[in-house]
């Protein structure tokens, strides 16, 4: 058995239903700007372009139901995301073989400190200092692909204290699952325990301690995550 000179960081897992066990996380993968009224609010062109993938930690995913407003923001704002969650990988997978990899899918919050992020961007810095924060990735149980298939379409919608803010549908993803994954694998050697947070629609904004967040994306249920 191998030794090491601390104790080892805990695997982090993520609740699947309707069972005991947990799904380990290995790597999180985001994709930016993937639904078009996404790009536009944020000032971008919404054309087809080559997908950009920024990275969060695994311990940032957080399945508490708590979201605990974080230091040096102001503006901080809710992306509601489909997560993915891979039961294997590899290299160059084709597009109409990457299906065959996903275990399953979940609700996911891509919280964002915006103005943080807002600072990088003008100086051509990395994004983690205001996406990689600590439980920045509120997500709830996955379901596997096994029991409800492979979701293409359907409502996706977050609410704050009842109030609709975003909503669109999983079919107005501009890069859909199957080639998510297979641009990845061109790059990284894709593995079992990867998850994939797959962009969020538009109406993205700003929340204060105290606000209930509510997602739902059709196929996954709801679920409501508290900020402190």
């Amino acid at each position: 058995m191998a030794q090491y000179v601390i104790d080892t960081p805990a695997v982090v897992g993520i609740p699947v239903a309707g069972s005991d066990a947990s799904f380990p996380v290995r790597r999180v993968y985001c994709i930016g700007r993937n639904y078009a009224a996404h790009a536009v609010e944020m000032g971008h062109d919404p054309n087809r372009e080559a997908p950009f993938f920024f990275q969060k930690n695994p311990n940032n995913l957080d399945p508490s139901g708590t979201f605990p407003y974080p230091p040096h923001s102001n503006d901080v704002h809710h992306e509601i995301e489909m997560l993915v969650a891979l039961k294997s990988g590899g290299t160059n997978i084709a597009p109409d073989r990457a299906l065959d990899h996903v275990f399953g899918y979940g609700l996911s919050l891509d919280m964002t400190r915006r103005d943080l992020q807002g600072e990088q961007k003008k100086m051509g810095r990395p994004w983690e200092i205001g996406k990689a924060f600590e439980r920045s990735a509120p997500c709830g149980p996955l379901h596997k692909a096994s029991d409800i298939g492979h979701l293409d379409q359907g409502r996706v919608e977050l609410k704050v204290n009842g109030a609709l803010r975003q909503e669109g549908d999983l079919n107005q993803m501009i890069w859909k699952v199957p080639e998510m994954i297979s641009y990845l694998s061109d790059y990284f050697e894709l593995a079992a325990g990867d998850v994939i947070m797959s962009g969020t629609p538009a109406g993205v904004a700003a929340v204060q301690k105290g606000d209930v967040m509510a997602m739902r994306i059709e196929g996954l249920g709801e679920m409501e995550v508290k900020v402190v």
